[in-house]
């Protein structure tokens, strides 16, 4: 017979535990630990000369030694017969004046009052499932009779949801204070048989008058500081937060996963807010790491959080093989969140991170911790908001690793992801560079000024799919001498930043650009923030991109030489995340289709982690169009696939590329007046490794 439940109910059968009993014989089974891990909290709540109910004390050594160091007036009691008659044989010589009796606690025989103190180690958990909770709630109603005003019950749990909650609704109805102190397991002391989730206790104090406002504690460990909740939610939330990471840790102690990505978020105990995310990445088996390598902390830049190599799974992988640990955290930092150094991060760390050391690690031995350039990167917000569409957004300056200055758009409801990015540069920079130009043919890229002496380099496209998307105009023929000076007609869905539109109507000669973009603060932010300056050649529709494409397709006459989807998916549940599912569906690209010019080009970028979503998606746009290219970004999950109206021949579409961009690429970098100005795009490359689907 298994010596634990085969279900949850077992717990609260009698003729389980009289079974378990029968079996267990001799052994003393300490379920939720023994009286040297509980004894701090015992002797804090309870005294020496308190009379105490021992509930369902079951035949555990708890009892006997707390006998033994002075508690004389304990009572015992327990539903098995087996167990009372056991633990009273095994107590009569040595300790003749601790009793067990063979009692219900749902219906016990003492008077009203007539304990200080009620100690239970398991037997809320083991009742808590009996009809439907019914049971349980008449042993906690029944404690609290028995319990005089003033007394304690001191319940040791697990602490699952359903149970605490019952207890805890129950006491604050009555008007106790009600106290939860975590017990968590000394730090190198795991091992693969003990409890993954965290020992809590209980405390409910009994008082005269009934508290007018409930008040809920939460302590870590014997001593810790009581933290003060309001709601009874707020405080079931704090346990799971503990249970979780309880189970986090025990998982990391006791083994290793390369192919994991356990990752835990340490938040501002004051605050309350998110300041640290750690994920945990393990080398893999095998793997040849110097013994001394077992551990180390890695600190992401600040405003790196968002680069493949710290946010894929692949990138960290290759970090930690490239670091040579055992185990390497990466560790990044939080927006509205202050970090003084990198010694003062580590100073804070360094507490918490033995919790996350591998299996066998010493607890004394020293943890490095590794960064970029020793320094912890830099942030700075300078703006925020709120969009009714998109949620909370803010703008934020930040230094990349290359030295630059970056401007980034991001939603706070997806942290991970930069919404728009634009290079930055000084005024004064932009300025000298203006001044050379009247005298050098040298040229440097266009800059649009912005306050506080910084301008956003509209030459510098920051996104890889933005420049491969305006490198696949050399399909179109853009650059040959026989179409140099043919307009180029755009119409883009979805303006971010509005970085790609104005470097079409910078850089591409007689390109005309109407923007659609259906959230108005993102426009106004994209004109503030980024640069972007509208006029007569890039024109902006507010609205609804897929309403737009139907309405320009039924007015009939305005048709497009290039159409460009570049708008993300706010439905993070599908695994698609650029464009939204609708904007794929078969009769909307096939209106794409009918907008276009009979040279014309239809440019998705496709963001799909999903594979047979991706396949799909494939499907319905060679059902429409006759040539497709994909190219996808490396290090990215974005793809960009170049779809063209026309039916090109298979076996020529890829070397006439290579002619195509070199055109393109010379007229990109020709000599533009008022001012001159050079984009920084090599064509050719972003062209590379084109793929005919």
């Amino acid at each position: 017979m298994s010596l634990l439940p085969r279900t949850a109910e077992e717990f609260s059968s009698a003729d389980y535990w009289e079974r378990f009993f029968k079996k267990r014989g001799e052994r003393a089974f300490e379920w939720y630990g023994d009286y040297n891990k509980l004894c701090g909290i015992l002797h804090k709540y309870i005294k020496l000369q308190d009379k105490v109910l021992v509930v369902g004390c079951g035949n555990s050594e708890l009892s006997e030694q707390l006998y033994d160091v002075g508690y004389k007036h304990l009572t015992n009691i327990d539903i098995s017969e087996t167990v009372v008659a056991h633990m009273n044989q095994r107590n009569a010589e040595r300790r003749p004046d601790l009793t067990f009796h063979q009692v219900d606690a749902t219906q016990t025989p003492y008077e009203d009052a007539s304990f200080q103190a009620a100690l239970d180690k398991g037997t809320l958990d083991a009742v808590a499932s009996e009809e439907e909770g019914a049971l349980a709630r008449r042993m906690i109603t029944e404690v609290s009779r028995v319990l005089r005003v003033g007394g304690r019950y001191v319940c040791v749990t697990l602490a699952q949801e359903s149970v605490i909650k019952l207890a805890v609704d129950h006491f604050v109805q009555l008007g106790c204070a009600v106290r939860l102190h975590c017990l968590q397991e000394e730090r190198g002391k795991e091992e693969e048989d003990t409890f993954a989730l965290p020992v809590f206790v209980l405390i409910c104090t009994k008082f005269r008058q009934p508290m007018p406002t409930p008040i809920l504690e939460m302590c870590i460990g014997d001593d810790g500081a009581p933290v003060r909740h309001t709601r009874v939610c707020e405080l079931l939330s704090a346990v799971r937060e503990y249970q979780g990471y309880s189970v986090l840790r025990k998982r990391l102690r006791t083994s290793t996963d390369p192919s994991s990505n356990l990752c835990l978020t340490l938040c501002d105990a004051k605050a309350g807010l998110p300041r640290y995310t750690l994920t945990v990445q393990d080398c893999p088996p095998g793997a040849k790491v110097p013994r001394p390598n077992q551990f180390a902390i890695f600190i992401v830049p600040r405003g790196s959080e968002t680069a493949w190599l710290y946010s894929s799974t692949e990138g960290r992988r290759q970090l930690a093989a490239s670091a040579n640990f055992r185990r390497l955290v990466v560790v990044s930092m939080h927006r509205n969140q202050e970090y003084t150094d990198m010694q003062a991060v580590q100073s804070e760390l360094s507490p918490v991170v033995m919790d996350l050391a591998p299996p066998g690690m010493p607890t004394n031995q020293q943890v490095p911790f590794l960064s970029v350039g020793g320094g912890l990167g830099w942030r700075e917000e300078v703006s925020r908001g709120v969009s009714q569409l998109s949620g909370e957004y803010c703008v934020e300056n930040v230094r990349g690793e290359d030295g630059e200055l970056y401007r980034r758009l991001v939603f706070l409801s997806n942290v991970s992801l930069v919404q728009s990015e634009s290079r930055l540069v000084s005024s004064n920079t932009a300025s000298s560079h203006k001044k050379k130009n009247k005298k050098k043919t040298k040229a440097a890229s266009t800059a649009v000024t912005l306050s506080a002496g910084v301008s956003v380099d509209s030459g510098f496209l920051c996104c890889a799919h933005h420049e491969v998307m305006v490198a696949g105009l050399s399909m179109l023929g853009v650059g040959t001498p026989q179409n140099k000076d043919d307009p180029v007609s755009v119409l883009l869905v979805g303006l971010g930043g509005g970085g790609l539109p104005q470097f079409l109507r910078d850089f591409v000669p007689n390109a005309t650009v109407e923007v659609v973009e259906l959230d108005p603060v993102v426009l106004e932010v994209a004109k503030e923030w980024f640069g972007f300056r509208p006029d007569d050649r890039l024109t902006v529709t507010l609205g609804d991109g897929l309403e737009r494409i139907c309405s320009l397709e039924k007015e009939g006459g305005h048709l497009f030489d290039v159409i460009m989807f570049d708008v993300d998916n706010k439905d993070s549940s599908l695994g698609m995340s650029c464009p939204p599912a609708g904007f794929v569906e078969t009769p909307v690209l096939q209106k794409v289709f009918n907008l276009l010019t009979p040279r014309g080009l239809f440019i998705l970028n496709l963001v799909c982690r999903d594979p047979v979503l991706r396949k799909n998606v494939l499907e319905r746009v060679r059902s429409v169009f006759p040539t497709i290219l994909s190219r996808k970004i490396a290090e990215e999950i974005n793809e960009v696939l170049l779809c063209s109206r026309e039916e090109k021949d298979a076996a020529h579409i890829l070397p006439s590329m290579s002619q195509a961009a070199k055109n393109f690429q010379s007229m990109l970098s020709a000599d533009r007046t008022k001012p001159k100005q050079r984009p920084h795009i090599d064509i050719a490359e972003m062209l590379e490794n084109l793929k005919i689907e």
